[in-house]
């Protein structure tokens, strides 16, 4: 997965296209926070046929999502507990 940020996206737009192409998951950052993602027709087509086979949660849609996408648990409480 490749991450770049926006400006450098729109100067060379047509290689990140290509890289898409080829497998390559890219994210674009604007003021280094996530804001958009950009796959191939071929990955975006299995999310969305993914998602009409049935109903299902978040999880498991990316969990289906093709690609190296691996969810792990965070072990910490989601909020501290005083005693």
């Amino acid at each position: 997965m490749q991450t770049i940020n926006l400006k450098d996206a729109k100067a060379r737009f047509s290689s990140v296209v290509d890289e898409v192409v080829n497998g390559e998951l890219v994210t674009i950052t604007r003021h280094g926070k996530p804001v958009a993602a950009l796959v191939s027709v071929e990955m975006a087509e299995a999310g969305r046929k993914a998602m009409a086979s049935k109903r299902c949660s978040l999880v498991d849609h990316l969990r289906a999502f093709p690609g190296d996408l691996i969810l792990e648990r965070n072990p910490s409480p989601s909020r501290d507990l005083e005693s």
